[in-house]
């Protein structure tokens, strides 16, 4: 969990995006776990908007997606998760209690290995690592 503060308002103007008060509760929510699930994200934001629908925050999260300020973050056998847009990171998907983790590596030298004679052009990478995290190993589980 990220405790630092943001502006939110700010941080949507900047994205070209209207700072709504849900929108603004949407990321507060985001940055308070880390990576959530759309479940989770639904819950927590019913006990601030109670109006608000499931279709309203999908439409919310992809129109900040569409802006690049939020990121899908998909990882084999769980849920898909969103995160507030950040530096290029991989993430440690936890094997024994399921958590996710922001790894900081920098992804440049597998782009630069790619054939300069590739018909393809790489736009963006999601890493995922799987093991056991710094809380797992200290328990012991």
């Amino acid at each position: 969990m990220n405790y630092e503060p943001i502006n939110y308002e700010a941080l949507l103007r900047t994205h070209q995006l209207k700072a709504t008060p849900q929108r603004i509760g949407i990321l507060n929510a985001m940055h308070t776990h880390g990576h959530i699930t759309i479940d989770t994200l639904y819950s927590d934001i019913k006990k601030e908007f109670s109006a608000i629908s499931l279709a309203t925050l999908y439409k919310n999260i992809h129109q900040m997606m569409d802006a690049t300020l939020v990121t899908e973050v998909k990882i084999a056998q769980q849920k898909t998760l969103y995160e507030i847009t950040k530096a290029a990171h991989a993430h440690l998907a936890c094997d024994r209690c399921g958590s996710v983790y922001d790894i900081a590596i920098d992804a440049t030298p597998l782009v630069a290995q790619q054939s300069p004679l590739s018909q393809h052009r790489i736009e963006s990478a999601q890493i995922t690592f799987t093991g056991v995290c710094q809380g797992c190993l200290t328990k012991g589980a």
